[in-house]
């Protein structure tokens, strides 16, 4: 776990591999998303800090998403959470309440998984992996094995693709920077987050070791998920037909959510209470950072 200023300095040290966009002089400000229903005809929500946080719903959350439906509005979650499939996260948020169809999710795993190239006859990918991970929404005729249970995996795998820190920690990162250091092959990030808010506070995700091994290394990785065009690529797809100043990015970062959303050209909504900024004045963070969005709420 670490803290919001830590979390936010990392951000900002990797903005120069970030996307570039251009931001309002200034942000409307309201109460939830029903102060922004004028504006947008569909909103692409984050998961963690908009619709829940760890594995609790944000109260309120599944009520406003009813409001929405009920509007005629269109939702889609766009989420960095890569750990499990699509079936398993949409079994989540229907635990949670939620009624989403399989078509309003797009998760940084299915973009990764389906741009992920088959490699060489005889090998495979290695995955930092959740327990029980079978892989079988990756493609025809991708293998792909767990790196915990096959830790022979750092010499032989043909390519490495961080999928969830579930088990996953300082020791590993060490022994794979060693591994590719030794003999240097892809490294994909399915989760570029940084962090992630759960009950107890801010977990470390994929995108922070993945950096920590890319500094040491030297090496290059391909990221999938927010706040690349790829992961807003595949959600728009869903939203043909609705005007770009018309879609909501919906989150609780600046350097994924907003960002991202700004880059591909598309409205962008911060909620301040539940995620990355909860308990803190987010106006600093927007200030230093230079990442304005259109709309700053306090609650899904």
């Amino acid at each position: 776990m670490i803290d919001t200023d830590t979390a936010f300095a990392s951000y900002e040290d990797l903005r120069a591999d970030l996307p570039q966009a251009s931001f309002p002089k200034r942000s409307q400000t309201g109460r939830d998303l029903s102060d922004t229903l004028s504006c947008f005809d569909a909103y692409v929500l984050d998961a963690f800090g908009v619709l829940n946080r760890g594995e609790a719903a944000i109260a309120g959350a599944v009520e406003r998403m009813a409001q929405l439906r009920g509007l005629g509005k269109r939702l889609l979650v766009l989420t960095n959470a890569a750990s499990y499939t699509r079936t398993q996260v949409l079994a989540k948020y229907h635990r949670l309440g939620f009624d989403f169809s399989a078509d309003e999710v797009v998760s940084s795993r299915d973009v990764a998984l389906a741009a992920l190239p088959p490699l060489p006859a005889g090998q495979v990918w290695a995955a930092a992996a959740a327990e029980g991970d079978d892989f079988l929404d990756a493609s025809q005729g991708l293998r792909i094995l767990p790196l915990a249970e096959n830790p022979e995996l750092l010499e032989t795998a043909g390519g490495f693709i961080l999928l969830s820190t579930a088990r996953w920690g300082a020791a590993d990162s060490a022994v794979l920077t060693a591994a590719l250091q030794a003999r240097p092959r892809p490294l994909v990030v399915a989760n570029p987050d940084l962090v992630a808010p759960r009950e107890e506070g801010l977990s470390l995700e994929p995108g922070m070791f993945a950096h920590q091994i890319l500094q040491a290394t030297g090496a290059k990785a391909g990221f999938f998920g927010k706040p690349y065009r790829n992961a807003f690529e595949a959600a728009l797809a869903r939203l043909a037909g609705v005007p770009r100043d018309r879609i909501a990015m919906v989150g609780d970062t600046l350097h994924t959510d907003v960002l991202g959303g700004a880059a591909a050209g598309i409205g962008t909504v911060l909620i301040t209470d539940h995620g990355l900024f909860r308990g803190h004045d987010v106006g600093p963070y927007i200030d230093q950072s230079g990442i304005r969005p259109d709309w700053i709420i306090a609650t899904t």
